[in-house]
């Protein structure tokens, strides 16, 4: 029988000074500490994957947060894509195309370098990767878990880009999830993050929701300003108050030793906390020194110590910064970090004291709440002086305007459960976007072209502009037509022959200075002016023009590659040496056209166009330009109503001869058999909702801003008065 040893104070004195044995720690363990270090919060995964989009010479990177980031972080962007044959090891440790050998690091340029990002989120979430490159029919899409690959890559649909999900967050991590479950800021932390690069990267589109809303909490667009971006992301009252900053040293052998260019808020701005915003070589990084001496600075020169918004980007040479100094990143180390702080002080000191000269006071007035009950003294109104005047008559009221979205139509209209309508870009991004263009610069170089443009302010009707730039939007009537309010009165607008005029308009002003849309395959113009040929021929059936048609084709494909220098260079159409067409110009932001109607604009610039005289080509493409992009109703019926009828199919009684014996039988059995194209159905209510959409979102907002009516709206039906308050009061007092 064998007996336990006593335990007794010496036994337990000798096991003590034992030294611990060192064992070498399972690899799955060492990947889920590194994975905890690199990944720290979901805001850590998202700038990870965002700068892996930007590595990737993306223009356009989405991101869906649910539940803060725990549940689901989804990042989608339009870059180059991952090749086929890397993904197995995508998510391996230590695997990255940005550096082969330990001297790339003195001069690496990419946000990425280690290849522990991805491996990180692996180990504490569950990956799912979709991905295409240029010139494959198909994407392909794998999950990864703790590294390596679930299952072998699956071919699927997928568009240009990649798409990342990381869905779990800390699954495994019970006491790190614990705690971040209990945070509501993960969001915000998002957002801000977002935010951030969105005011620097001025290049690309960023957008960040929830999952499952509508509405984008970040939604900027690619522009050439960063006051814009500033503008779009951070709001009218922070971009008004800042003061553009810059800074510069360099050394005996005249290479820069750094360079910097930012903006700073002057003494307008007011802010309970400092914002600082800084880029190191495209880096988002912070620098507390660096900050540190800024808010002194602000708290010397300002009273009250003010709070200052900062956005700085400070250049080095890459041998000068060390990025290999934190495990996510966030800071860097600087050669001659001493000096670029005080050049950089002194420079926002200097600023300061030039922009204190004056200091401006906005008065605030007090709005009622439209919830307020209503109160008879408001109707009255009050001079300067403080006398009140005479009370405003019942009939005279106007009680719905352009920014009050309750007296619209569409407050009154119950959506359909059924119909699914792709959500439209965030309102307050369109706003800002056409905000944007709102002082053109009318660069017509061009004596021709400014004679067009002095056409249309000759024929600007005076009543009309004074409707468009102050109208309501109520809804649309019908197909065509929209219901107007201005002041007491209602109208009905056609939107086709606004959004014409409103184009021509526009490509007049932007004369050679357009953006352009790329199509994602070149069309040829001989294809395309068949089609518009064989649309105009009534009878698909006939086929004996076919060879005019043909002949027309290729004589106006000739003409289009003649005029195709001046056509990319004045209108940005671009088409090829072998007579396809591959860019078009974007002529209003938020909006593309409809490019079923590509072959008629085709067929318009080769038939319509008079090339000889100068003036009146310009007017004959723009022309063109403006009916192609104009607001017609979509090509498919109408689903809405009646439309639906068009929706419906009808199968054939398979016997004819039951039709005699039992003609009761023979309804119910068409009414049986009727069936809805639900495809097409879905795909017809998408197009129609888009469209009325960007009526009311886009088209609206920038007629305001651009559009001239000319004097013959006024009579040929472009806008017709169908209501006015002061006569249907007089209609109901007899009764």
């Amino acid at each position: 029988m064998d007996t336990e040893e006593a335990w007794t104070p010496e036994a337990e004195a000798a096991a003590v000074k034992e030294p611990p044995k060192i064992h070498r720690l399972e690899e799955s363990v060492v990947n889920r500490i590194a994975a905890g270090e690199v990944i720290q919060r979901p805001v850590s995964a998202v700038k990870e994957l965002v700068e892996n989009s930007l590595d990737a010479n993306a223009t356009s990177i989405n991101v869906v947060v649910k539940d803060g980031g725990l549940k689901l972080i989804q990042v989608s962007d339009d870059g180059h894509g991952i090749r086929y044959e890397d993904l197995p090891i995508l998510c391996e440790r230590h695997t990255t195309s940005k550096l082969s050998k330990y001297e790339d690091l003195q001069s690496i340029k990419s946000m990425g370098f280690r290849g522990e990002a991805l491996a990180s989120m692996t180990y504490v979430g569950h990956v799912t990767v979709t991905t295409i490159t240029k010139g494959h029919l198909h994407g392909y899409r794998v999950s990864y878990r703790d590294g390596v690959m679930e299952s072998e890559p699956k071919a699927c649909a997928a568009v240009k880009g990649t798409q990342i999900m990381v869905e779990n967050l800390f699954y495994n991590m019970i006491a790190r999830r614990k705690t971040l479950q209990n945070s509501s800021d993960d969001y915000t932390k998002i957002v801000d993050l977002l935010s951030r690069m969105a005011i620097h990267h001025t290049n690309v589109s960023f957008s960040c929701r929830k999952h499952g809303a509508a509405r984008a909490d970040v939604h900027s667009i690619a522009t050439s300003s960063r006051l814009d971006s500033i503008r779009t992301v951070y709001g009218v009252s922070v971009a008004s108050n800042l003061v553009q900053l810059e800074a510069s040293e360099y050394n005996d052998s005249s290479s820069f030793v750094f360079k910097m260019d930012g903006y700073v808020s002057n003494s307008n701005y007011v802010a309970k906390k400092t914002t600082m915003v800084l880029f190191v070589n495209d880096r988002l990084v912070e620098c507390a020194p660096l900050k540190r001496a800024v808010e002194i600075v602000y708290a010397a020169t300002f009273p009250k110590a003010s709070k200052p918004f900062i956005y700085m980007s400070i250049v080095l040479p890459p041998e000068h910064v060390d990025v290999n100094v934190h495990p996510t990143k966030r800071e860097v180390s600087l050669l001659n970090q001493e000096l670029i702080v005080e050049k950089i002080q002194s420079a926002v000191e200097l600023k300061l004291r030039q922009s204190n000269d004056s200091r401006t006071y906005k008065e605030q007035t007090v709005e009622s709440s439209p919830s307020s009950p209503y109160n008879p003294s408001k109707d009255l109104h009050l001079n300067p002086s403080g006398s009140k005047l005479q009370k405003v008559p019942v009939n005279k009221m106007v009680r719905t305007d352009s920014s009050d979205p309750a007296g619209r139509l569409h407050a009154y209209v119950q959506s359909k459960p059924h119909t699914s309508v792709a959500s439209g870009p965030n309102l307050s991004a369109v706003r800002s976007s056409v905000r944007q263009r709102r002082n053109l610069n009318e660069t017509a170089d061009l004596t021709s072209i400014q004679e067009l443009i002095d056409d249309v302010d000759r024929n600007c009707h005076s009543g009309l502009l004074d409707i468009v730039r102050h109208c309501s939007f109520i809804g649309m009537a019908d197909d065509v037509y929209a219901l107007l309010q201005h002041n007491t009165h209602m109208y009905l607008a056609n939107v086709v022959s606004l959004s014409k005029e409103l184009m021509y308009q526009l490509v007049l002003r932007r004369f050679a200075h357009f953006n352009a849309i790329q199509l994602s395959d070149p069309a040829p113009l001989s294809e395309l002016l068949m089609l518009a040929l064989k649309e105009e021929d009534l009878d698909m059936e006939n086929s004996e023009n076919d060879d005019l048609k043909e002949k027309i084709a290729e004589m106006n494909t000739e003409l289009l590659k003649q005029k195709a220098e001046m056509l990319e260079e004045y209108f940005c159409v671009k088409i090829d040496t072998r007579g396809n067409l591959s860019r078009l110009p974007i002529i209003l932001d938020q909006y593309t056209p409809d490019m079923d109607r590509i072959p008629e604009f085709v067929l318009c610039l080769g038939n319509d166009v008079d090339w000889e005289d100068e003036k009146c080509c310009f007017q004959a493409i723009a022309a063109a330009l403006g009916n192609f992009y104009a607001m017609h109703p979509p090509l498919l019926p109408n689903p809405s109503g009646e439309g639906l009828q068009c929706y419906k199919k009808r199968k054939p009684l398979k016997n004819p001869v039951d039709i005699e014996r039992y003609p009761n039988d023979a309804g119910d059995n068409v009414e049986n058999e009727d069936e809805i194209e639900h495809q097409l159905l879905a795909e017809a209510e998408a197009a129609w909702a888009q469209r009325e959409w960007s009526i009311q979102h886009v088209l609206f907002p920038a007629m305001r801003l651009f559009l001239k009516p000319l004097n013959s709206m006024a009579t040929n039906g472009t806008f017709v008065k169908v209501a006015s308050l002061e006569k249907l009061y007089k209609i109901f007092e007899r009764c």
